[in-house]
């Protein structure tokens, strides 16, 4: 299978870029920084970022699939994820690709979360508000794609090793799940593309 990535220098992106280089699938990269990914055969490098509508496209033009680990930046970059969902969904028309995964955040759909307490609901959206409205608008640019998409929300990032153990719920995350790897984020995404499940769907991961 051939790769498209988005993020492949993150460190969901590091991963997904095993996973798949391991597989045997060929992978394109985009990457502001080439040299931080390590050359591989079946490995192209892109330079340039995910705000460059032409960039994108030369990465995702004869894909098979695109996976972006991308996620927020902050108030540098406050439209990082909607400039780039925009882009990806363009580049894909263009080139006939139809599987996008992509990386989301649950807490930017805390408030509509029915397990999660009221106090919670109320401060985090607060402090995280650009953030949060980023991941969203990227959501609703890729829902109304009219691609075979899946939206991974992930809820609090960790850095511990993959264990290829945890929950899945659609939308909000499992009961009492806070907290997921980024190797298992990877992981899950991986194996998402190889099964072709979760289409048109937002599995929110958690142990």
């Amino acid at each position: 299978m051939r790769i498209a990535l988005l993020g492949g220098s993150g460190r969901i992106g590091t991963s997904l870029l095993s996973y798949a280089l391991q597989a045997g699938h060929e992978v394109t990269a985009l990457a502001r920084r080439p040299e931080s990914l390590a050359a591989a055969a079946a490995l192209t490098v892109i330079p340039g970022d995910a705000a460059d509508a032409d960039a994108v496209f030369a990465t995702i033009d004869g894909a098979d699939a695109v996976l972006s680990a991308l996620g927020p930046r902050g108030a540098k970059t406050p439209a990082l994820l909607d400039n780039a969902a925009r882009n990806m969904v363009a580049g894909m028309h263009k080139a006939e690709v139809q599987r996008l995964i992509a990386v989301s955040a649950a807490g930017a759909f805390i408030s509509g979360d029915p397990d999660m307490g009221a106090v919670t609901k109320f401060v985090l959206p607060r402090l995280l508000r650009s953030q949060f409205a980023d991941v969203q608008q990227m959501e609703s640019q890729i829902a109304a794609s009219g691609l075979d998409w899946t939206l991974v929300r992930a809820t609090r990032l960790v850095d511990t090793p993959a264990t290829g153990r945890y929950r899945v719920r659609p939308s909000y995350p499992p009961a009492g799940g806070r907290k997921i790897s980024r190797a298992d984020v990877a992981h899950f995404m991986q194996a998402a593309l190889l099964e072709r499940s979760w289409i048109q769907a937002r599995p929110v991961l958690a142990y």
